[in-house]
């Protein structure tokens, strides 16, 4: 399990974020959006039950996106 923390600085990404987290919808247990206006900035919270290279992927490929940050806390 893993906790995906996404932060989205350019939201012209929303789409293609968005399309990412439902192409790996199987492995989400939940998901959290906050979008923080004043600093112009949503934050995602995605709670995944998967194996560990799942995870690497859909972190490494959302953090390839132009504006986008995204960083995965494994559990036990």
């Amino acid at each position: 399990m893993a906790i995906l923390g996404i932060f989205i600085h350019d939201i012209e990404q929303s789409e293609q974020v968005n399309a990412l987290l439902h192409t790996y919808g199987q492995y989400i247990i939940g998901r959290l959006g906050i979008p923080h206006r004043d600093r112009e900035v949503s934050v995602i919270c995605v709670v995944l039950d998967a194996p560990n290279d799942i995870i690497s992927a859909l972190a490494g490929k959302l953090g390839r996106l132009p504006g986008v940050q995204a960083k995965a806390q494994y559990g036990k």
